[in-house]
């Protein structure tokens, strides 16, 4: 199997992999949104609706999986809502030829509104609960937010894949280049827990009256609030209300830094250089280049050197505070 391919994963595959859990599928496999792995809904003896996902070959070990996997058991086991994998036979990762899987409930709900202040103060709460599990112990295996992945392989997976046209390379690459110094200037001596990772409005569902968290894919050590500051938008005033709404809900269940504010800007950055970065690594795989095609066009790099522009003068801007 080739580094990254998802090549012989075909039906016929996916359904032997989930009958040797014994699940047998009654319907045919739906493909969800996923790019980085591949995941299909279907529905099994007792309409009962499952969800099952093969990990991207070669992306995470096994240990670095299964520690994903624990983390969710122990979330759910403090009664921190969390879709969390199905065991059989006491294991939750399965491999079939080659390839590594786990099953889930298929949990329906309503999507989370980030410009829902009551919706964020329930966030606020739910991520601070979480957070007090995940202070007891750190991850051993999984990853840690650092500058040298979020920004300098990412550059280097953007020079690589030959993609910023050459007319822009000279514009894109200086602000680049000043984002990245001042960014790392910004991002250090961080204390880190175990984090989501990805707490966005997209891994989190109202099902029924309780929020609940979804895809712990990217949880990784990092500082408190990369779990947080993705639910700002809008602009600074907007931004300020939301972000005390947050914290103050928070601190309800568990500690916050306030230090960690400063953060803010720099843990942007670095995710806007690492997503490009991610789908220039990810351009062999024909799933990106057929759904990120905007990826390869002129106009899309002229937004991206705006746009870092403008994330270098927010991280010259103070950075947010509480309200008085």
């Amino acid at each position: 199997m080739s580094k990254f391919s998802f090549i012989d994963l075909t039906p016929d595959l996916i359904l032997d992999a989930i009958e040797s859990v014994d699940i047998y599928a009654e319907s045919g496999l739906l493909a969800l949104n996923s790019y980085e792995n591949r995941v299909y809904q279907f529905v099994a003896e007792g309409a009962k609706r499952y969800v099952v996902k093969f990990y991207r070959p070669e992306r995470w070990s096994k240990a670095q999986i299964q520690e994903e996997h624990d983390f969710a058991f122990e979330l759910a086991a403090a009664e921190v809502p969390v879709v969390a994998p199905i065991k059989h036979n006491g294991q939750s990762l399965f491999e079939h030829q080659g390839y590594l899987f786990t099953l889930f409930p298929s949990v329906g709900g309503r999507l989370f509104e980030v410009d829902n202040l009551d919706q964020l103060d329930v966030l606020g709460r739910l991520i601070g609960r979480m957070h007090q599990v995940a202070k007891t112990k750190p991850f051993t295996q999984r990853p840690t937010i650092t500058c040298d992945e979020y920004l300098d392989t990412a550059k280097v997976h953007l020079q690589k894949s030959k993609l910023v046209p050459m007319g822009l390379e000279t514009s894109f690459y200086t602000i680049l280049d000043l984002v990245i110094a001042q960014a790392q200037l910004q991002y250090k001596n961080v204390d880190s827990i175990r984090l989501h990772g990805d707490c966005h409005a997209g891994n989190i569902l109202w099902a029924g009256d309780a929020l609940m968290f979804v895809d712990l894919d990217d949880s990784r050590q990092g500082p408190a609030i990369q779990d947080l500051w993705m639910m700002l938008s809008g602009d600074r005033q907007t931004q300020l209300l939301q972000l005390d709404t947050l914290v103050n809900a928070y601190e309800e269940f568990c500690d916050f830094d306030h230090s960690q504010l400063k953060l803010i800007e720099p843990l942007r950055a670095m995710r806007m250089i690492h997503y490009m970065g991610w789908v220039a690594k990810r351009w062999s795989d024909p799933a990106f280049v057929r759904n990120f095609s905007w990826f390869a066009d002129d106009k899309y790099w002229e937004q991206q050197i705006l746009a870092l522009k403008e994330q270098f003068a927010a991280l010259q801007e103070a950075p947010l505070k509480l309200l008085p």
